[in-house]
């Protein structure tokens, strides 16, 4: 099992996509398009579906070992922004099968280059979707957005040595709940993403509640857009096994944390799956 922040060497990759804005299917239906800059992600989260798509399926190097960062995104979204506004509403989930604030945003600042576009022209709605506390960066662009944007913070649980079990290469803890209360005191709207469900503590919604407007409850069994069946091929269970902690691996587990939640949040701020994604 891995459990240590050794982090393996990640390879980059330049590209130059022919198309940035892909349009909105499935599990991402409420959107109009979704907006991945990089591909390939080097948080490498050993439940991430993606891990079960194309992207990562047809690559012969491990998922988490290589990134492609898209050359020239920024003009790329211009051009394509204004032709999709042309048709119609855009709403736009960023990202779908990456992390917009991996580590390689530090030194390439493609997201950063998405959000300057996206402030001169904003589409109609922005969900921001990372767990990195990288996300602070870039409280002034969000701002400019004002309320066409959300970030969507995940923290799928409050335990770190639970995060390191199965993410061992992502953001600690308590560097995301610090994240989290900086968007909010800047006036950022944010949201609490619980996706998956990992073992927490009772105290979990305390640490969510001074910053979050909303929270949004996911699983591998709601989430991974099979009905959990990516996700139990890769292993996942036995992770649970090997920590004692079978009992977090079922279709009801989300009901546990859910019912902490609303002791804390009233209802209408906790969402379920979809839902708690949507525009």
């Amino acid at each position: 099992m891995l459990n240590s922040d050794d982090r393996p060497r990640v390879s980059t990759v330049y590209t130059s996509p022919k198309t940035l804005l892909n349009k909105g299917t499935g599990f991402l239906s409420p959107y109009s398009h979704s907006l991945n800059p990089y591909a390939g992600c080097a948080f490498a989260c050993s439940y991430c579906y993606v891990r079960q798509l194309p992207v990562a399926l047809f690559r012969k190097p491990e998922w988490g070992s290589w990134v492609d960062i898209k050359q020239n995104a920024a003009d790329l979204l211009r051009k394509e922004l204004g032709k999709a506004k042309a048709k119609g509403p855009v709403t736009i989930f960023m990202s779908s099968s990456t992390d917009p604030y991996q580590p390689a945003e530090y030194k390439e600042r493609i997201t950063r280059s998405l959000l300057e576009a996206m402030v001169n022209d904003p589409p109609d709605f922005l969900l921001v979707q990372t767990r990195s506390p990288l996300v602070t960066r870039d409280i002034d662009l969000l701002l400019q957005l004002k309320d066409r944007v959300r970030v969507s913070l995940t923290i799928e649980t409050d335990r770190e040595e639970i995060r390191r079990a199965f993410t061992p290469y992502a953001p600690p803890i308590a560097a995301r709940l610090r994240a989290g209360r900086l968007l909010a005191e800047a006036g950022v709207p944010v949201q609490a993403t619980i996706a998956p469900v990992l073992p927490s503590s009772e105290r979990f919604p305390d640490q969510l509640l001074p910053w979050a407007d909303r929270v949004c409850l996911d699983d591998y069994f709601m989430g991974d857009g099979s009905g959990g069946t990516r996700t139990a091929k890769l292993g996942i269970r036995s992770r649970y096994e090997q920590l004692g902690l079978e009992s977090w691996y079922t279709p009801e587990t989300y009901r546990l944390v859910q019912e902490r939640l609303l002791q804390v949040f009233p209802d209408h701020r906790v969402f379920l799956s979809q839902d708690g994604f949507a525009p």
